[in-house]
């Protein structure tokens, strides 16, 4: 059994109670998923209204995975700096999803995000 670490709101990034249970399930860390949000392998426009999805991708050339984070800007500064970023969710996808479309969300994740939208 592995210790999961709640990850704490700051004044620039706030994590929703859906990411934090979906960290908990994928055993994904707070630093790995600010590290995914910092430096992604591939941005795209999220499923959910003004939202960015990135992912950044693990695993071997045979066996290709990804972790995809999906998120809000709250607030932004004049000069383009991020002043608040809303964490909504977080998920690894097994395999590698097509470059240019909406990123693959699992069944359970889409049906809790379109409860959380609503």
């Amino acid at each position: 059994m592995t210790f999961f670490r709640e990850p704490k709101n700051t004044e620039r990034i706030h994590w929703t109670r859906h990411a934090k249970g979906k960290m908990q399930q994928y055993g994904l860390s707070e630093s790995r998923i600010l590290r995914i949000i910092k430096n992604p392998k591939r941005k795209e426009e999220g499923i959910a209204p003004q939202t960015i999805a990135v992912m950044q991708a693990y695993g071997t050339k045979i066996k290709q995975k990804e972790i995809w984070v999906m998120y809000q800007i709250i607030n932004q500064k004049s000069k383009g700096k991020i002043q608040k970023v809303r964490i909504i969710s977080a998920w690894r996808y097994p395999g590698k999803s097509p470059i240019g479309k909406p990123p693959p969300i699992p069944e359970d994740t889409l049906e809790e995000l379109k409860n959380l939208i609503k």
